[in-house]
């Protein structure tokens, strides 16, 4: 195998594969990227058998063939040559080693036999939608924050993303939750999408998607089955396994009467509460929120740490009342809300705040309280 590049075409397309790769891996080829040349272009594959990412890139070929090399050293070397260079990838067939040559640079990588390379298959049966690529990543920054961490509530660690009814017809809907926290977003459903019941998709994958889409334009192709989905923009290619297991019903836990209604500057609320935190308790995070008729007061009071508080203006004529919420949580919300202000839906102490966003009415948080 032997190939010419450019610079910043290898270093696009191995960007889209190599995340993708464990850095820790008990199988040493899943550490490695699969490159195929063929037909004027040389084709990038890697794969943690979980998540598969593909990418292609023109190239001059010389010689065509297939071979494997470290993802992140491959990548990390491309990274540091020079911008808009030409870059030489050549296999020896002697040593088996990748050279990597452009200007006075020359570096030899191990390989493995493409042979050995393992990847996945695809599934029949797929429901196929083209949804624009800036609802995808709306979609995705809405509500990713709010995804669980904890493996033990494994059906909790990914979006799920489905088809519901919304106020003006159907949408496709993503929805994330750790059980402390609840985040929805919709966009319009996509033609073809209507039959796509509910899915969940990991974290992981999640997170490689949007990297993939940072910057794309036009519609991105997605394919669900059973067990699979498939993401394609442009040339890259991801697939995914799916999260098998069920979802809990989060309509529940969306508050549907809460009438206590708080409006403040989102900004000046987000400064505040980060200022206040700065002494609250590392593990709970918790701040008090002390409601009266046009004033908020933000306080932490914690025997070990210290205290704080802080007083803001802000819309609200309800009965007075204190409720607690955890300070990180509360800064994630602020930071996906668009408009000047955030508006709270509050019941008592007790029960979960509706917070929404005035400039995007499509997307909803919910909030548990803590105990203050």
């Amino acid at each position: 195998m032997k190939l010419t590049i450019e610079r910043s075409d290898l270093l696009n397309a191995l960007s889209h594969v190599q995340n993708v790769v464990e850095r820790r891996n008990t199988i040493p080829i899943l550490s490695n990227v699969l490159m195929e040349a063929q037909g004027g272009q040389v084709t990038f594959v890697a794969t943690d058998l979980d998540i598969e990412a593909v990418d292609s890139a023109d190239a001059t070929i010389t010689s065509e063939g297939a071979v494997t090399a470290p993802a992140g050293t491959l990548f990390d070397v491309v990274r540091k040559l020079p911008s808009g260079a030409d870059v030489e990838l050549e296999l020896n067939p002697e040593n088996r080693r990748l050279t990597i040559r452009s200007g006075r640079a020359n570096f030899a990588l191990p390989t493995l036999p493409a042979s050995d390379f393992q990847t996945m298959t695809g599934d029949d049966g797929a429901v196929t939608f083209d949804v624009e690529a800036a609802d995808l990543r709306r979609l995705i920054d809405k509500t990713r924050f709010a995804i669980s961490t904890e493996e033990t509530r494994y059906y909790l660690n990914g979006v799920y993303l489905h088809t519901a009814d919304g106020e003006k017809g159907k949408v496709l809907r993503a929805v994330a939750t750790d059980g402390h926290r609840l985040a929805l977003a919709d966009c319009e459903a996509p033609s073809g999408a209507e039959g796509l019941d509910g899915v969940i998709v990991p974290r992981k994958a999640v997170a490689e998607v949007r990297r993939l889409i940072d910057s794309a334009d036009g519609d991105v192709s997605v394919s669900v089955s059973e067990t699979k989905i498939v993401f394609r923009a442009g040339r890259a290619v991801l697939t995914s396994k799916l999260i098998d297991g069920a979802f809990p019903d989060y309509q529940r836990v969306i508050p549907k009467g809460n009438d206590k209604r708080l409006v403040i500057d989102n900004k000046a609320f987000e400064s505040a509460v980060d200022r206040v935190s700065t002494v609250s308790a590392e593990r709970s995070r918790s701040v008090k929120l002390s409601l009266d008729d046009g004033r908020l007061t933000l306080a932490v009071n914690s025997a070990e740490t210290g205290q704080g508080h802080e007083e803001i203006e802000c819309d609200y004529s309800a009965d007075a009342m204190e409720i607690g919420f955890n300070a990180k949580y509360l800064l994630d919300v602020t930071a996906q809300i668009e408009a000047e202000d955030a508006e709270f839906m509050l019941n008592d102490p007790a029960s979960p705040a509706l917070i929404l966003d005035p400039a995007d009415p499509a997307a909803r948080y919910v909030l548990m309280p803590l105990r203050v």
